[in-house]
């Protein structure tokens, strides 16, 4: 039996007049015990796939299962069973962190206690500032303790809705080693995000873009699914250099990576020579191109071409 199986669900939003499809015949599976992502840009559909599987939400079509149990029929049943931490933080600003915990703990009917070894490694971070409320903690360990009391009621299925966002790069880290550690006590989790690097931390993903999901699989196998080369380009003028790129004849498509941009050709059999005299004929100077291995972020800038 799979943790989470979706069927062809469709979600729109709007009126006859302007209807937004919001989910646009999703389907996939996650296995149990399995980290899985979700991966694309604010407006893809992650907030409203994630409301439905947690029963917050009703799709017009298709079906969903969370842990075995039909996400409409069974929605109670759904409840007791999953973790849910939602993109925005939700908890009680003017409780402390102690008073969250437990309000949470009592509303699934156990205990801090009964649970402790599950959050442990989790609650020892922010621990020390039990007694704050939480609308004063940072960023980061108000992510901490979303996390713990989703977490308290020992869910067998977790769903995390952009849990890093405006997190800074040292809780993002953290965030994921916990996840890692709760996936080894069988935990099957779904986790959402905007960030492509983050992909790589995932078992398997869904790469998806306007309501659709473009692929799944393994990170490794969908950047193995690229097969043309790569050049990573950088001038003195970066942003001119970007939009020359874009206007070469031979480019098939030019973005943003970092300190370069990444270039695919249409024809790559004169590569790197015609590009640098066509640069350097349009006045760069220090140009810099190698070839460069693609990433997660190639891949689904190439799918969303397709």
């Amino acid at each position: 039996m799979n943790a989470i199986a979706v069927h062809n669900i469709v979600k729109t939003y709007g009126t006859k007049k302007q209807i937004i499809k919001a989910l646009d015949d999703i389907s996939f599976d996650v296995l149990q015990g399995e980290l899985f992502g979700i991966i694309g840009p604010d407006g893809a559909g992650k907030t409203s796939l994630f409301r439905i599987l947690t029963t917050l939400l009703l799709a017009e079509q298709g079906t969903a299962t969370v842990d075995g149990f039909d996400v409409v029929k069974d929605y109670k049943a759904i409840r007791k069973r999953v973790g849910y931490m939602p993109g925005k933080f939700s908890l009680y600003q003017d409780l402390t962190v102690e008073e969250n915990l437990e309000f949470f703990a009592t509303i699934f009917n156990t205990s801090v206690k009964a649970n402790y070894d599950l959050i442990k490694d989790i609650y020892v971070q922010i621990e020390p500032f039990k007694e704050r409320r939480a609308g004063k903690l940072s960023g980061g360990m108000k992510q901490k303790l979303a996390l713990c009391c989703a977490l308290i009621h020992k869910p067998s299925v977790l769903f995390l809705d952009e849990p890093t966002t405006g997190v800074d790069a040292v809780s993002r880290k953290e965030f994921w080693e916990m996840l890692k550690d709760l996936k080894k006590q069988g935990i099957s989790i779904l986790v959402s995000t905007p960030y492509m690097d983050e992909a790589a931390m995932c078992d398997r993903v869904a790469l998806m873009q306007s309501g659709k999901i473009m692929t799944v699989d393994a990170p490794n196998n969908i950047i193995k699914e690229f097969k043309k080369p790569i050049w990573a380009v950088k001038s003195d003028e970066m942003f001119r250099l970007l939009n020359d790129l874009k206007s070469y004849s031979n480019t098939e498509s030019c973005n943003s990576f970092g300190e370069f941009h990444h270039l695919v050709l249409k024809k790559d059999a004169a590569g790197k020579i015609e590009v640098v005299n066509y640069l350097q004929e349009h006045q760069h100077t220090n140009i810099s191109i190698q070839q460069t291995q693609p990433n997660i972020e190639d891949c689904f800038m190439e799918l969303m071409q397709q």
